[in-house]
């Protein structure tokens, strides 16, 4: 992933939209579109090899529409410019962490001392067992 092309590629590609927030405000909220919507088209977005983007689409598909577009909101702040600039990070850091591709696992033995200790908590579980079993004396 480079960094750099995917923030470049976001602020070039993404479609803003503003429209009213709720929330506090009081007479501000009823007068002032600072909501701010987000859109970016997966396929516009560069710096991410094509395994990352698979992954994105994945990781994220219930936050892509059917047409391939990613949507966030932002309305935490009062004004539009901090929501703007609220919006354009958090869509940043959800690329970034979405497409992070996850570590290949290495498969591991496991050590003697283990494969002797579980077989001895075996042992030990059978002979407490076998010492609840009745034993009918001898003739």
């Amino acid at each position: 992933m480079d960094p750099v092309r995917l923030h470049s590629s976001i602020l070039e590609h993404a479609q803003l939209q503003f429209s009213r927030s709720g929330g506090p405000g009081g007479q501000n909220v009823n007068k002032v579109n600072s909501r701010v919507e987000i859109r970016i088209h997966i396929d516009e977005l560069q710096g991410l090899s094509d395994a990352e983007l698979q992954r994105l689409r994945t990781v994220l598909s219930n936050r892509i529409t059917n047409s391939g577009e990613l949507v966030l909101t932002a309305s935490d702040e009062r004004s539009q410019l901090d929501n703007r600039d609220l919006a354009f990070q958090r869509l940043e850091q959800l690329i970034s962490s979405a497409a992070k591709l996850p570590k290949q696992r290495k498969p591991t033995k496991p050590t003697r001392a283990s494969r002797e200790q579980r077989i001895l908590h075996k042992k030990l579980t059978s002979l407490k067992k076998s010492h609840r079993r009745f034993h009918q004396p001898e003739e």
